[in-house]
């Protein structure tokens, strides 16, 4: 198998470092497909991974084929349009997904959509992953929202994901799964198992019956503090707390309205 090798090395958009070889991509999207099939975030021919080779060049999984059974000569090189430029195999019916995200975000060198199996049922139910529960996700994606249904492998699903992947990392689609996103695969990786280990803390809180979020004071901090996190640059903002959890200033305001005496304020 010849693979094809840049006349100059590209490198990442971010930190200027020398992107790795076609030969080496292909490697790790086969190590890293296997491990989506391992954590069970995959099951049968789902999902699908894909790598930015150069700024013409999109290195992604076949169509119909398990993310446990690949080898390196099984992926396909497509341009930006989705037209296939190499590889034995057919385009992934879900190409559209990951060259709008590719489009939209220079940023980024990587994508990974898969059907992680709690964060997919908050996604199966209408729920995004948007509570400010752990540090963690502050931190590291700011909160993972619901894009609304499209059919996959249409330009439906395109058009949900758009107005979200300008400020998010990581999208939940309804009544599908889970897309994440990063410099590299690696990044992209760990940001779809972030999310599945999330929804699994938030699915525990709820049942548990005492969800406790962090405060907006809490956050803030985390606001700050992520900026000084190695691989940490996502551009989502912080979790907005529910309707029903007040800040505390304004139930400071609140208290000051009540009269001294200490009868109760007309409503």
């Amino acid at each position: 198998m010849l693979y094809y090798l840049p006349t100059s090395q590209p490198q990442y958009p971010l930190t200027g470092k020398k992107m790795p070889s076609e030969r080496k991509y292909r490697h790790e999207i086969v190590r890293l497909g296997g491990m989506l099939h391992r954590c069970g975030f995959v099951a049968g021919m789902d999902g699908n991974l894909s790598v930015r080779l150069d700024r013409n060049r999109i290195l992604v999984t076949p169509t119909a084929m398990s993310k446990g059974m690949m080898r390196p000569s099984d992926l396909v090189i497509v341009d930006l349009q989705g037209r296939k430029l190499a590889g034995r195999r057919n385009v992934s019916s879900e190409i559209g997904m990951h060259l709008l995200i590719y489009r939209m975000r220079p940023d980024v060198g990587s994508v990974v959509h898969a059907h992680p199996p709690t964060a997919t049922g908050f996604a199966a139910s209408g729920l995004a992953l948007d509570r400010p529960l752990i540090c963690e996700l502050v931190v590291g994606l700011g909160c993972v929202p619901l894009a609304k249904y499209g059919t996959p492998g249409t330009s439906e699903l395109a058009d949900a994901l758009e107005p979200l992947v300008p400020q998010y990392d990581a999208i939940l689609m309804a009544n599908h799964g889970v897309v994440a996103y990063g410099e590299d695969l690696q990044s992209a990786y760990m940001k779809m198992e972030t999310v599945e280990h999330f929804a699994q803390v938030a699915l525990v809180a709820h049942l548990l019956g005492n969800e406790q979020p962090l405060q907006d004071h809490d956050v803030a901090k985390l606001m700050v503090a992520r900026s000084k996190y190695a691989g940490t640059r996502s551009l989502a903002p912080m979790p907005v707390a529910s309707p029903n959890e007040r800040k505390s200033s304004e139930v400071e305001a609140e208290a000051a309205e009540v009269p001294s005496g200490g009868g109760s304020r007309r409503r």
